[in-house]
């Protein structure tokens, strides 16, 4: 008896350590499963980021080619803008301005000048300080005003040695000329207007080449032509505003058209200009 149930028992024990438990096959299969799961997650992402890569870097690039596209055609509307924009009339301009443009002479010099105001006294005429400082340093306040072919008396009322401007006063009401409020643009188109060697009403055009400071002050550089008897007068913009005083040019061997002008702002520190005389 003992045998026996030692034999089953044994047997029963032998059998419950070998025989692997009833869910051992199914843990394993699940196991399995997972992995290839996160293997082919995995791959989906993979995926899905080297397409998302590859989209960002198509529209970089499509974005990159629109920019392109809109600048050169950006460009050709500028193109076509400076095509159809109206070149300035200078003969208008120069009918409008010369009115107001005067030859001023001493004993010894000659200029140019320019109505910056008028009323029912007269006129105020802008001009160099060189032009009249002959006359001006003898103690004479009286110059020559050439008005067409007319010759009339003006006083100096005011002078700037340090801008080199002179204010005259004639008792004739002339038309004034409008001033630029602000400084010009390199490049822009300009006439300068005077009485070069005494030829009253001559003009010349050029551009606006720079802006310069000499012995501490300040001029703008500009290519029209100007010689002497030009001092004083003139130098206007596309629409017959003042925007500066002709006073001077570089003279060098194989120099040409670098001529200097005063710019109209600092003629507002000689005449208190107001909005109105703008």
């Amino acid at each position: 008896m003992r045998r026996i149930n030692f034999g089953l028992t044994g047997f029963a024990g032998i059998r419950r350590g070998n025989v692997l438990p009833p869910d051992a096959g199914p843990r394993q299969l699940d196991r399995g499963r997972s992995n290839w799961a996160a293997v082919i997650a995995v791959v989906v992402i993979v995926v899905i980021v080297a397409a998302t890569a590859g989209l960002m870097q198509s529209l970089r690039l499509e974005i990159a080619s629109q920019a392109r596209e809109i600048q050169a055609l950006q460009g050709r509307v500028d193109a076509l803008n400076n095509r159809t924009q109206p070149k300035p009339d200078w003969t208008a301009i120069a009918a409008s301005v010369e009115p107001s443009v005067l030859t001023i002479s001493t004993a010894d010099s000659l200029g140019s000048g320019w109505v910056a105001g008028s009323d029912s006294s007269g006129s105020d005429v802008i001009t160099n300080l060189h032009v009249v400082a002959d006359a001006w340093d003898a103690g004479i306040a009286t110059v020559d005003v050439g008005l067409g072919d007319r010759t009339i008396k003006g006083t100096i009322t005011r002078v700037d040695a340090n801008d080199d401007l002179a204010l005259i006063h004639i008792a004739v009401t002339l038309p004034a000329l409008q001033r630029a409020t602000l400084r010009p643009q390199l490049a822009q188109s300009v006439m300068a207007i005077g009485s070069p060697l005494g030829l009253d009403g001559s003009v010349s055009i050029g551009v606006v080449s720079g802006f310069r400071s000499v012995e501490g002050s300040d001029y703008i550089q500009f290519s029209a032509a100007i010689s002497p008897g030009n001092s004083g007068g003139p130098v206007v913009d596309s629409e017959g505003r003042v925007i500066a005083v002709a006073t001077a040019k570089f003279v060098a061997p194989g120099a040409e058209a670098l001529s200097l002008a005063i710019p109209v702002q600092t003629v507002c520190r000689l005449i208190a200009c107001t909005p109105a005389q703008y």
